[in-house]
């Protein structure tokens, strides 16, 4: 592969994006159109078309904030992280910044593809993604809580499908989340963020339980969320135990990812506790995608 291309490549976190899809199936499961009571409602709002627009607006997002927030931060990779492709030399700064601006863009003009309310939802996370890359992550509260609401709102962004968001309250699940795996992330390059990660594990349970009250509430049976729930523990908590024994940035690192890979499984989980086990299925089927990604590039 071409050195330059790569370096771009590297730039989006092509590792994280499935996730943010994830979010979206999520959001549009959150409707109703996929429960079985509502199947009529999906053949007649709902085109694929417009899933599709929804589903690459947010990457598109995603992408151009992670690749601003590598911008933002180039004075400060240069001494902590050299190797990626700004500091390094291989992608200009100039280029990166323009790269950036395009793909934030791109993603608000394809959610408007779908309906006005997607697209000033967009123009939100795209205004929300630039204060954390620009402010809001220099500070230990509002840096986490800023990123954990570009989460919450992706997730507004799928909901938004029907041009209604009866259920935006919803969005405080990603964004506890999200504030979780960012608290940990603090500890990435020098270690030593045990209690952090002591209260990322009891925002992770709080997480967890949140799901399983959804659930419960909208479901004929838990089974089904129960399931995505357990693999979610499962993935989340081992490489967070093994952070807080052995408090090195390796593991903290590999903490890191795997919460961030894992929201794959908190949406499948979120997803089937309003429409049907196959649509969980269809969301966790892009874990796979994430994680072959990641031993390609870095999703941190």
């Amino acid at each position: 592969m071409n050195q330059k291309f790569f370096g771009y490549a590297r730039l989006a976190r092509p590792a994280n994006l499935p996730t943010a899809a994830a979010d979206i199936l999520a959001g549009i499961a959150v409707t109703g159109v996929f429960s079985s009571a509502h199947t009529d409602v999906f053949f007649t709002a709902i085109s694929g078309t417009d899933i599709l627009f929804l589903v690459f607006a947010s990457v598109f997002l995603y992408a151009g904030g992670v690749i601003l927030n590598d911008v933002f931060d180039y004075k400060i990779d240069a001494v902590e992280r050299p190797e990626r492709p700004i500091p390094s030399g291989l992608i200009p700064l100039a280029s990166a910044a323009i790269y950036g601006g395009l793909t934030l863009s791109l993603g608000v003009v394809l959610a408007f593809f779908v309906n006005s309310l997607s697209g000033y939802v967009a123009i939100g996370l795209a205004a929300a993604i630039l204060l954390y890359d620009a402010i809001a992550k220099k500070y230990d509260f509002f840096g986490p809580l800023s990123m954990g609401v570009c989460r919450g709102i992706n997730l507004i962004l799928g909901m938004s499908i029907l041009g209604t968001l009866g259920y935006w309250w919803m969005a405080a699940i990603p964004i506890v989340y999200i504030f979780a795996i960012t608290l940990i992330s603090r500890g990435e390059v020098h270690g030593a963020n045990k209690n952090h990660i002591v209260l990322a594990g009891v925002l992770y349970a709080t997480v967890i339980f949140a799901v399983l009250s959804l659930a419960y509430l909208y479901t004929d049976t838990v089974l089904f969320p129960l399931l995505f729930l357990v693999l979610f523990a499962i993935l989340v908590f081992r490489p967070l135990v093994k952070a807080h024994s052995e408090n090195s940035p390796e593991n903290i690192k590999k903490a890191v990812m795997a919460g961030v890979l894992s929201l794959v499984v908190l949406d499948a989980s979120i997803a089937v506790s309003f429409s049907t086990w196959w649509y969980g299925l269809l969301i966790l089927a892009l874990l796979p995608i994430s994680k072959a990604l990641s031993k390609l590039f870095a999703v941190t």
